[in-house]
């Protein structure tokens, strides 16, 4: 595990490891195991250097919802995975983001109806925290494949948690892909064992999203 902390990621709306309620795929499409991992400011909505600090600051990026809304209607869990230091830094605090949260998926459903996130999950520390659930580190993702897995597997059961060398018995990951605008986020995909796809901060995950669709016929591999 090197130097990094164990500190676990936080889950909007609920506890980390309470039950996770699953929405249906879009033609009640089953789900095959293939996740969508999201990086939020400059995939989703757009990047500002001082933070995205109120629900009215945060500004979609075009055609977001219509590209979440196309992975879901083939078959990908959306997972969010985003690193939001000013909760450690003391700007600000859990509920102004779970404000800001509420606000990005009510956009992204404005945008496509079937642009749900099936689960956000974030990391409010500081980098010298060096924490495992803070991008570069893959501990978002880690949460974010048992938590789904779980949830799908068995409905309504609490998931128990495991990271790093401590999780040992792990799906496969074929299928499923990170999307972020920054090397951070490439280099979590690369820790995880996803496929990293890197996308321009301006036009966010819509400037990539016809390169995954079109990847092996709609699966990334």
């Amino acid at each position: 595990m090197g130097c990094e902390n164990m500190l676990p990621p936080f889950r909007h709306g609920s506890s980390l490891e309470d039950p996770l309620t699953l929405g249906d795929l879009p033609q009640m499409m089953s789900w095959g195991g293939k996740i969508a991992y999201l990086d939020r400011d400059g995939v989703l909505n757009k990047w500002k250097d001082d933070y995205v600090n109120s629900p009215e600051e945060l500004e979609l990026l075009p055609s977001s919802g219509k590209a979440i809304g196309s992975l879901r209607r083939m078959g990908f869990r959306i997972c969010l995975v985003t690193n939001q230091s000013p909760i450690g830094r003391g700007i600000w605090g859990h509920e102004t983001l779970a404000e800001i949260h509420d606000r990005l998926q009510s956009l992204l459903i404005k945008d496509d109806s079937d642009a749900e996130l099936d689960l956000i999950l974030y990391s409010p520390y500081m980098p010298e925290d060096s924490s495992w659930s803070r991008k570069p580190n893959p501990g978002m993702l880690e949460a974010g494949r048992q938590l789904l897995e779980n949830a799908h597997k068995y409905p309504g059961k609490k998931t128990s948690l495991s990271f790093g060398d401590d999780w040992l018995d792990r799906p496969s990951e074929l299928g499923s892909f990170l999307v972020g605008d920054r090397e951070s986020d490439i280099f979590a995909a690369d820790r995880f064992g996803v496929k990293g796809v890197i996308c321009n901060s301006d036009s966010g995950i819509a400037s990539v999203i016809n390169e995954i669709i079109s990847s092996r016929g709609g699966e990334i591999q």
